[in-house]
């Protein structure tokens, strides 16, 4: 769990969301929301993958 909190890609994608939060509830509602949302999906699914690949990797040198 350690791995995924001080990782800098999750840090990034969790204030991203954050980001992405504020512009959904102040801004207007229409399709560039939507893409909002799914970029920023697809930002936290690669950081997610990006920290199990290097911890796989890890494990294989030690």
């Amino acid at each position: 769990m350690r791995k995924f909190i001080f990782n800098g890609s999750i840090i990034s994608a969790v204030f991203g969301g954050l980001s992405a939060y504020r512009s959904t509830k102040e801004g207007p509602r229409d399709w560039r929301t939507v893409l909002l949302w799914i970029s920023w999906a697809a930002t936290l699914a690669s950081a997610i993958g990006t920290v199990i690949i290097d911890a796989r990797e890890r494990e294989l040198e030690d």
